[in-house]
This record gives C-alpha cells, structure tokens and sequence, in this order.
C-alpha cells in the first residue's frame, strides 16, 4: 500500500541527501518526491509516497524524526487534497490538432506552448487522471514528458 508522508525540514544544503541517504539505508523505496520552499523562506516541505505496510511507515516516520534538521513529520490521511503535475511535449501535425485541442480541454489541461512541429501541454491533477491523458496522447506521438511527483495537503483547517 502506498503510504504519503509530508515532512518540513530545515531549507539547508544536504538536507535532502540525508534524507535519500535515510531511505536507502534502511532499505525503504521512495516512490514519489518532491521538495520544496514553504511560506517561511528557512523551511522546506517533503511529501514522500513510500510503498509499504503499517509497520514500514511507522518506521520511517520514526527515522525522519531522528533527523536534526526535521521540524515536523505527518502521515496525510486520505482526507488530502493531491496533486501531479505533468508537461508533454506531443507531436502535432496540423491535421491532428483540433483532435489534441478537444483532448486536452477535456482534461481541463493546458497548451501552453505551439511550435511547427509540436504542443507542450501542462496537466495537472490526481495520478490516474494524468496517467489517462498520457494514455491517450501516446497515439499522437510524446516527444518528452516530465512529471513531478506527487504533493498533497490535509484538508481543512488543520496544521
């Protein structure tokens, strides 16, 4: 089962190796990272998805905690909001156009870049739902594609 774990850290270098370097250790794979500033310029915000049991992420949550630079650890509950990003440079020939614009304001994503030969779309959203628009851009041709991982936050006014 995956499990998503949000962690605030000290913003330092080195901070993120210690933690890659936790999970390696231990034998743990991350599936999903992503890190970035929170709205204090001095702390950063991890939201890891690791693959495991109860038992696992117990255990990890425990090792994060060991760490000097972690302020707070928090497993997200299923009551999160949960977002993917993801940019798709496709093949777009003009008579295939009009189709991958009818796509993609179908999955209410974004052309935000037109050149001769291609479109770079931006669609964000829960993981199927990127995974499907991927899917079905495959048949056009995908030049490149880059997807962050997964960011998520407890829903409501919990801190």
């Amino acid at each position: 089962m995956k499990h998503t774990i949000a962690v605030l850290v000290e913003n330092k270098p080195g901070v993120l190796a210690r933690v890659a370097g936790l999970f390696r250790r231990r034998g743990f794979n991350i599936e999903s990272l992503t890190v970035g500033t929170t709205e204090k310029e001095d702390l950063s915000r991890m939201t890891i998805v690791v693959e495991g049991d109860d038992k696992v992420v117990e255990q990890v949550i425990k090792q994060l905690n060991k760490l000097i630079e972690t302020i707070k650890v928090s497993e997200i509950s299923e009551s999160s909001v949960e977002r993917e990003l993801c940019l798709i440079r496709v093949h777009a020939p003009p008579e295939k156009r009009g189709e991958i614009v009818e796509l993609t304001n179908i999955f209410r994503a974004r052309i935000v870049d037109v050149s001769r030969n291609s479109f770079i779309i931006e669609v964000t959203g829960d993981e199927d739902k990127v995974s499907a628009f991927i899917d079905l851009m495959r048949q056009y041709g995908i030049k490149e594609l880059a997807r962050t991982g997964k960011v998520a936050m407890v829903r409501g006014n919990k801190k």
